[in-house]
């Protein structure tokens, strides 16, 4: 199958490529382990995310929120009572309770983050279980999803820890980092009963809160996951117009794949159609504009990816990368900015990961191995650095003009729409020389497929470090070049193909000789 694109030069296509707004990431509390930050490290030399969001900030493992009681405030001692057991009744009941914040935690890991040139997007989340009203908790790693047995505990640890915050790092800095309300309150799991009253409650204390202590934070909800719309966005919004908390954006998260079949360790999931999915975020972005006070303001998917569960294969697979880069091509067009998740598989919520691959969402396998949708995010920032517009968009592919009169560009095929093998891409784009450079970067399950070399290796679960080197060799995209000149002097005709699942990323720039006194390139051929 052959698409024919003829470009002139002349066109401008809307095109919002926020690729790197921001950026997922496991637990707050992982950050202060090496493996987390070596990972990090590698995403942020290469793709330069601006903010990072996770869940955790007041979980227990960051011992932020810290309460004791007051013995020493009690007139009456041990010797007064006869058993342990009395005593420690009547200091539960009597004694009052010392609250303190304890920040040791919280600035190792924004200090690296800043560090790696990331700033916290941040979430609030979830309850201190001294502060918490109930059991309930989600994951391995036991987060509280009840809400606060005290609202005015809860405002104050907020205000609070931002205080420090600006404290540590100036205003100016902590001013721009967003503040989103909870996770995905419209699930029991992450909060109890999906009480949607509770949580505009705890949304309208928290954003006047906020807003109180300095007016210029960026506050915003409600986070919820899909398929909830018509019920949690519509019920925000009407909660909203009445009651007129503070209000700087719009939260919502997307993921694209059916209920998963549960086998073993795994949830295996088919994708949705890209369009359907798609269809979801027009729907949500019609019910936001529907709402005069509300419909300019940003929309943020703060979280994105296909399943969303940490332990379905597909995110391992160049399938995910060719599904994802039709997913950024139009995501944008409904949504400000929008949070991958997540950066790498240094990941808990089920328990530590048996194996480097096991579907993890990263875009790095552990061993800061890159799989192939980490390509497709280094393609899109890419072609967004010296951009000057966007001059074609289809399903199938993306080409930018540059600043410097240059192309760039991304092919992919997703084999699960094209049904095609093989898809051919003719293209004919105004020649800037008449001898260019055309360089591409091919990521398919050929040349870039470290999934498959770990399979061959007999899926080793304990990685050696000469196999973690070679899956990186594995893992990295097939470089190609070839002169292309222009006949005619006013246009380059270049051909590209995209096999099963592929993305392809491109880049025509003039390449006039510049030899060295008699050098002869070939000469061996003559």
């Amino acid at each position: 199958m052959k698409t024919q694109i003829k470009i002139t030069g002349k066109e401008k296509v809307k095109f919002n490529n926020n690729v790197n707004y921001c950026v997922g990431t496991g637990r707050m509390g992982l950050a202060l382990t090496k493996e987390y930050l070596d990972q990090l490290a590698v995403v942020q030399k290469d793709i330069g995310f601006k903010f990072i969001r996770g869940h955790g900030l007041f979980c227990d493992d960051m011992a932020i929120y810290q309460e004791f009681k007051d013995r020493s405030a009690l007139k009456k001692d041990f010797k007064d009572f006869p058993s342990y057991k009395e005593y420690a009744e009547y200091v539960d009941k009597n004694a009052p309770r010392i609250i303190e914040y304890n920040f040791t935690y919280l600035d190792r890991v924004v200090d690296e983050y800043l560090r790696l040139n990331i700033r916290p997007f941040l979430e609030l989340g979830f309850m201190p279980k001294k502060l918490a009203s109930g059991e309930q908790t989600i994951f391995y790693w036991k987060g509280n999803t009840t809400p606060p047995k005290d609202y005015k505990k809860w405002t104050d640890l907020v205000t609070a820890t931002l205080r420090h915050l600006m404290d540590r790092y100036g205003a100016q800095e902590v001013l721009t980092w967003p503040i989103e309300v909870w996770n995905e309150p419209n699930l029991p799991g992450f909060w109890k009963d999906a009480d949607m009253a509770e949580y505009f409650k705890l949304y309208e204390k928290t954003a006047r809160a906020i807003k109180k202590l300095n007016k210029k934070f960026m506050v915003g909800g409600p986070a919820i996951c899909g398929g909830a719309d018509k019920k949690w966005m519509v019920g925000f919004l009407d909660f909203l117009t009445a009651k007129k908390p503070p209000i700087d954006f719009i939260s919502r998260h997307h993921y694209t794949t059916e209920f998963p079949d549960y086998r073993g360790h795994y949830g295996y999931a088919k994708l949705m159609p890209l369009d359907e999915t798609l269809q979801t975020l027009r729907d949500c972005r019609k019910i936001i504009n529907r709402y005069p006070d509300y419909k300019n303001l940003p929309f943020y998917i703060t979280e994105f990816n296909t399943s969303y569960i940490p332990n379905c294969p597909i995110h391992d697979t160049n399938l995910n990368a060719a599904y994802l880069c039709g997913t950024l091509s139009q995501i944008g067009d409904y949504a400000t900015g929008y949070s991958y998740w997540t950066f790498g598989d240094v990941f808990e919520e089920n328990g530590v990961p048996f194996t480097p691959f096991h579907g993890g969402f990263g875009l790095l396998a552990n061993g800061s191995i890159p799989k192939p949708t980490y390509w497709a995010f280094k393609f899109f920032k890419d072609i967004k650095d010296g951009a000057d517009r966007c001059v074609w968009r289809d399903k199938n592919s993306v080409i930018v003009r540059t600043t410097d009169g240059s192309w760039k560009g991304i092919v992919w095929n997703l084999t699960l729409e094209t049904k095609q093998k093989e898809l051919t891409f003719e293209m004919e784009l105004p020649s800037a020389a008449p001898r260019m450079c055309l360089l591409t970067k091919t990521v398919d399950e050929e040349c870039c497929n470290p999934l498959k070399v770990w399979h061959d290796l007999g899926e080793p679960a304990n990685l050696t470090d000469d196999q973690i080197e070679l899956l990186k060799a594995s893992a990295k995209p097939l470089v190609k070049t070839k002169v292309i000149e222009s006949k005619s002097k006013t246009a380059a005709h270049i051909t590209l193909t995209a096999s099963r699942n592929a993305v392809v990323y491109f880049e025509l720039a003039p390449a006039p000789l510049t030899s060295d006194n008699a050098y002869d390139y070939g000469w061996y051929d003559k």
